[in-house]
C-alpha cells in the first residue's frame, strides 16, 4: 500500500466515524419524537422473539429483491427500493412532526411534501453530499423506530444474527456482493459517500467511480467509496436501546452505556479500515456490530456495578 492510499484510508475513516456518529447522534435525538409518535415496530421490546421476526422478514425481502435480478427484472427492484425509500421518509417526518403538532390534515400535508420533496431530490439529484445527507436522516430515522422498540438483549440478539447473515452473505454466497452491484447499476441512492478527492461528482462520474468500503480492492484508481446504510443504521439500533432502557450516568438523553455502544462501534469501523488494508472483501457488520455490542456490555457492567 502506498502513501497516498494510505492517506485516502486515513481521511476515509475520519469521514465514515463522522458519518457513523452523526447517524447515531441523530438517531438518539429522533428516538423522542418517534416514541411520542407511537412508532415502535415491536409490542414486547423484551421479547427475544422479535430479532427472529426481524431476519425472517429480511431474508424474505433478500429473496425476492434476487429473484427479481436473477430474471433481470431491474425495472421492479428499482421501483420496489425507491418505494420503500419514500414510505421510509414517511415514518421519519411524520415522526418528528407529530412531536411538534397533532394536526393530523398539518401532519399529513408536511410529511407527504417532504418525504416526495426528499425522495425525488434523491432521484433527480443525486450528488454525493444530496445522498449523505438524506442518506444519514434515513438511517437515524429507522435506527430510531427499531431502537425505541427493542432493549439490549434483543438487540444484541439480533446483531449477532446479522453478523452471521452478514458475513455468509459476503464470504459464502456472496449474494451480498450480488446485491451491491445492482444498486450500484441501477444507481439507487442507500448508501453514503466518502470522496477520495475534490471535485468528485457521482452524478458525472457514475456508479463505476465508487468502491465499497466492506470490500475495498486497494487500488485507489476510483474516486469514492460507499457504505451501505445497513452498516450505518444496526450499530445506531443499540445505541439508542442502551440510551433508551439503560439511562443510568452520561449527559441528557446520552447515558453511560449508550455513550460505550457510541465508541465501541468506532473501534469496530477501526478494525474493518485494519481490515481492509489486505484488500479483498470484507463483512461490514462483524466488526461494527461487534465493536457496538462490546461498547454496550461494558457500560451495562459500569452502571450495574457488576
Amino acid at each position: 500500500m502506498n502513501d497516498e492510499t494510505k492517506i485516502q484510508m486515513i481521511v476515509s475513516f475520519i469521514a465514515m466515524t463522522v458519518l457513523l456518529l452523526v447517524t447515531q447522534l441523530g438517531a438518539v435525538f429522533i428516538a423522542l419524537p418517534m416514541a411520542h409518535a407511537g412508532y415502535a415496530a415491536f409490542e414486547d421490546p423484551e421479547s427475544l422473539t422479535n430479532p427472529i421476526y426481524f431476519i425472517v422478514t429480511l431474508l424474505i425481502f433478500t429473496l425476492v429483491l434476487l429473484l427479481l435480478i436473477r430474471y433481470r427484472h431491474s425495472k421492479i427492484f428499482s421501483l420496489i427500493v425507491w418505494i420503500s425509500i419514500a414510505i421510509a421518509f414517511g415514518y421519519i417526518f411524520s415522526g418528528i412532526l407529530f412531536y411538534i403538532t397533532e394536526d393530523i390534515t398539518i401532519l399529513t400535508i408536511f410529511t407527504l411534501f417532504l418525504a416526495i420533496a426528499s425522495t425525488y431530490a434523491l432521484y433527480r439529484y443525486p450528488e454525493w453530499y444530496v445522498i449523505d445527507i438524506l442518506g444519514v436522516l434515513m438511517a437515524a430515522g429507522i435506527a430510531s423506530i427499531f431502537g425505541i422498540s427493542l432493549e439490549p438483549l434483543p438487540v444484541i440478539v439480533l446483531l449477532v444474527l446479522l453478523s452471521v447473515y452478514d458475513a455468509i452473505s459476503v464470504y459464502k454466497t456472496r449474494h451480498m456482493i450480488t446485491l451491491a452491484d445492482e444498486v450500484l447499476s441501477s444507481k439507487l441512492p442507500i448508501m453514503v459517500m466518502i470522496p477520495k478527492k475534490r471535485g468528485f461528482s457521482y452524478i458525472r462520474d457514475g456508479a463505476g467511480s465508487i468502491e465499497p468500503v466492506s470490500l475495498e480492492t486497494g487500488s485507489g484508481r476510483r474516486g469514492a467509496y460507499f457504505m451501505g446504510l445497513g452498516d450505518l443504521i444496526m450499530p445506531a439500533i443499540l445505541v439508542v436501546s442502551a440510551g433508551t432502557y439503560v439511562t443510568s450516568g452520561g449527559v441528557g438523553p446520552f447515558s453511560l452505556t449508550c455513550i460505550t455502544t457510541m465508541i465501541g462501534s468506532v473501534a469496530g469501523l477501526f478494525v474493518l479500515t485494519l481490515l481492509l488494508r489486505n484488500g479483498g472483501a470484507h463483512a461490514g457488520l462483524p466488526p461494527l456490530n461487534g465493536g457496538a455490542i462490546i461498547g454496550c456490555l461494558i457500560g451495562i457492567l459500569i452502571t450495574t456495578g457488576i
